[in-house]
């Protein structure tokens, strides 16, 4: 039998049980199973019934909404109210939606009526602009206005003194000969056409439709009149406070379940209210049920038996498939922890364990890239003391052969080029300072060399302002003068040209010198970290693939085309990123 706590103690006891109370346990189960089934197709159904009814009310509005474009921009706003031809048309537009519309009228922004479908006055001393709706007409005059349902109470005509409307408004353009104005157009819309969309909806399980403004004031509710005199209540605070969804809420002491959807533009909601009732099943259901139940019981000790197994072995597998997903790589896996008490324990054990390899992992990636960071601004921060002595020395022989005016342009060039080299400690830079900078030092080289090459640089205004990193030009060019025309009697070329490209910004550094082989080419990205030790800023080629990467990601950098005789092409592609966004986001 096993000791007490066995897993084989825990199926005899679990199967003694089970199957003493099998068919009074397994009748109750497949009771609850069936009403749950049936509660739960009711509230589909609830759902769709909610979903086509709001598509039909956001129609409905849409066509009033569109009544309004037509009145405006079809009408008002291009007829001259002195002329009087503005009546005709909005009549023909009355006639053609007067099942959903009372009255159409224009007025002034004085409160004057100035046009009214079908024929009426304004109620004899009412003065509309002090009413809310014109107020917040004007002062809002893009948005259209809708108001909650209310008899009609603007005009003196007798056929629609009593009858309910809502109200639509807008504020338009009008014309009076030569000058315009401001105006509202006011729309009434008769609320029985839109009551009578939601009147005859049915839901299942007693429940019902209603309607509610932004603010939760009521517009349609199957018990309108009883909520309006006090007879009946509705959970409209809570109403006002819902977005789009499912809510389960308890109103009067009963559980129910409330679904909510948005009415297009108006930013009305249209809730369902189904109560979480036990649903009555039907004498066929009931019959069928104890049917059911006596078949089940000849099966009892076969399902319980399988389900106890179950019980015991599927958190098992669960966990070891989540234990082969951690030894796979997947340390961010979610670990199952159900089951028995042992089993919870020691899902949440490797839970853990998962959670603190990742994390030293990702300690180990933060302290290597900051370890790189770290070199790379020690590459970037050296400038080749010998490159400063021959410019010094450069200046000397000027001054002493009396050119002071080029002395005094390579100082200056000198100075900019460290000045920028410097950039107040910053990886990020524009394109116009880099520009600026490698100009600077195809300056200073082109005097040390003596002529012995030009060079050009070729940049839009566009590109100007766009983020560089630093100190990327001047070892490609610096590479081109040593190792491309070092060797050559004359006639060198360096040229510079950056662009903006489908999305990135490209530079291209030309040269027109002696060229290298695929495996020297190699060595430039691969093998050497600095090709320039020898001479120049010693930043090097491949440092500099490196550091765009480092900062930009991996589908940037350099590409190298060259070959023997034939000169060399460096391509750098960067992502193109506003300089001065860029700043504000890392200051952010």
């Amino acid at each position: 039998m096993g000791s007490k706590g066995s897993i084989r103690y825990t199926i005899f006891v679990y199967f003694t049980v089970s199957a003493l109370v099998a068919i009074l346990l397994t009748g109750m189960v497949l009771y609850l199973q069936m009403s749950r089934q049936l509660s739960a197709a009711i509230q589909d159904e609830n759902q769709a019934v909610l979903g086509q009814v709001n598509r039909s009310v956001d129609a409905y509005l849409r066509t009033i909404m569109k009544l309004s474009d037509s009145l405006y921009y079809g009408i008002i706003k291009n007829a001259d109210l002195n002329a009087g031809m503005a009546n005709s048309q909005i009549t023909l537009l009355y006639d053609n939606n007067k099942d959903n519309i009372a009255n159409i009228a224009l007025l002034s922004k004085e409160g004057e009526l100035l046009e009214a479908v079908p024929a009426a006055r304004l109620k004899t001393g009412l003065d509309v602009t002090k009413e809310a709706w014109f107020g917040n007409t004007l002062e809002r005059t893009d948005n259209l206005h809708f108001t909650t349902p209310h008899v009609q109470y603007i005009f003196d005509n007798n056929e629609n003194q009593y009858r309910w409307v809502i109200t639509l408004t807008r504020a338009v353009e009008i014309t009076y000969g030569t000058s315009t104005d401001q105006g509202i157009l006011l729309i009434d819309i008769r609320y029985s056409s839109l009551a009578h969309m939601l009147e005859n909806i049915t839901l299942g399980n007693q429940g019902y439709l209603y309607m509610v403004g932004s603010g939760g004031e009521l517009i349609y509710h199957p018990k309108m009149q009883l909520i309006g005199t006090g007879l009946a209540k509705e959970n409209l605070e809570a109403a006002a406070g819902y977005r789009d969804g499912s809510y389960r809420e308890k109103y009067k002491g009963e559980w129910r379940e409330v679904s909510v959807k948005s009415v297009g533009y108006t930013g009305w909601k249209l809730l369902s209210v189904t109560p979480e009732k036990g649903l009555l099943l039907s004498n066929l259901k009931v019959r069928l049920f104890a049917v059911f139940v006596v078949a089940a019981f000849l099966f009892a000790l076969v399902i319980i038996n399988t389900f106890i197994s179950s019980r015991i072995t599927v958190p098992i597998q669960k966990l070891e498939k989540s234990v082969n997903a951690i030894e796979a790589g997947d340390l961010g896996t979610e670990v199952y922890m159900g089951g028995s008490y042992e089993i919870r324990h020691l899902g949440r054990s490797i839970g853990d364990m998962a959670k603190r390899i990742q994390e030293l992992m990702e300690d180990i990636v933060r302290e290597h890239e900051a370890k790189r960071k770290r070199e790379f601004d020690t590459l970037q921060s050296q400038i080749n003391p010998h490159f400063l002595y021959n410019t010094l020395d450069i200046i000397v022989w000027m001054i002493e052969n009396e050119q002071k005016e080029e002395a005094v342009r390579v100082v200056t060039a000198l100075a900019r080029f460290f000045r920028i080299s410097l950039s107040k400690g910053k990886s990020i830079i524009t394109v116009r300072d880099e520009l600026e900078h490698v100009r600077n030092y195809l300056m200073i080289q082109q005097r040390r060399f003596k002529n012995k090459f030009i060079y050009r640089i070729e940049a839009g205004e566009e590109v100007m302002g766009l983020a560089s990193l630093k100190l990327m030009l001047q070892p490609l060019v610096e590479n081109a003068i040593y190792h491309g025309m070092e060797f050559m009697d004359g006639d060198g070329e360096v040229c510079i040209k950056v662009e903006r490209e489908e999305g990135e910004l490209r530079f291209q550094v030309t040269d027109n010198g002696l060229g290298m082989t695929q495996e020297q080419v190699g060595k430039l990205l691969g093998e050497e970290t600095h090709m320039s030790s020898r001479r120049g800023s010693g930043i090097g080629v491949k440092n500099v693939n490196e550091r765009i990467r480092l900062y930009f990601g991996e589908i940037y950098g350099l590409e190298i085309q060259s070959e023997p005789d034939e000169g060399t092409r460096i391509r750098i592609r960067l992502p193109a990123l506003d300089y001065e966004e860029m700043m504000e986001r890392k200051q952010a």
